[in-house]
C-alpha cells in the first residue's frame, strides 16, 4: 500500500506540496507551483527590463577626455573645443542621471555657426564617433 506522501504531487523547485498553493503545473516529469512560476516571471523581468536602480550605466567621458578627443582631430577652435567639450558631458550626465533626483539639469542646444570651411561638419563628426554615433 503507497504511503500518504506519494501521491502528493510537489512542486520540483521549491518542493511544496500541491495542498500548500494554489496551483500546480505538470511538466514532462517535473512541477512547477505557481509561487515558483511569479518569482521566476520577476526575474525575468529584472534581467530584460532593468529599473533605473539596478542599470548598469555607462562610464560618462569627462569633459577632458572629449576635448583631448577632439584636439587630435580639429587644429585651433580651443573655445569651441572646450565648450562642445563640456555641452556633450552634461547632456549624457542629463540623460544618464537617475530621475528620482531633485536637482534637474537644463537642456541646453548647441548652434554651430561660421562660414564654409571652419570646421563645423568636422566638430560634429569627430563628436559623434568618439561617442560611437551615427552622423548623417
Amino acid at each position: 500500500m503507497p504511503k500518504k506522501d506519494e501521491n502528493i504531487l510537489k512542486c520540483s523547485f521549491c518542493g511544496k506540496g500541491q495542498d500548500e498553493v494554489k496551483k500546480l503545473i505538470a511538466g514532462p516529469a517535473v512541477y512547477i507551483c505557481n509561487e515558483c512560476v511569479e518569482l521566476c516571471n520577476e526575474i525575468m523581468a529584472d534581467e530584460l527590463f532593468p529599473t533605473a536602480e539596478t542599470a548598469v550605466l555607462p562610464k560618462l567621458p569627462a569633459p577632458k577626455e572629449i576635448y583631448q578627443f577632439l584636439e587630435d582631430y580639429v587644429i585651433g577652435q580651443e573655445k569651441a573645443k572646450k565648450i562642445l567639450s563640456v555641452a556633450v558631458h552634461n547632456h549624457y550626465k542629463r540623460i544618464y542621471s537617475p530621475s528620482k533626483t531633485d536637482v534637474e539639469l537644463q537642456k541646453s542646444n548647441i548652434l554651430l555657426m561660421g562660414p564654409t570651411g571652419t570646421g563645423k561638419t568636422l566638430f560634429a563628426q569627430t563628436l559623434a564617433r568618439f561617442l560611437n554615433v551615427p552622423f548623417t
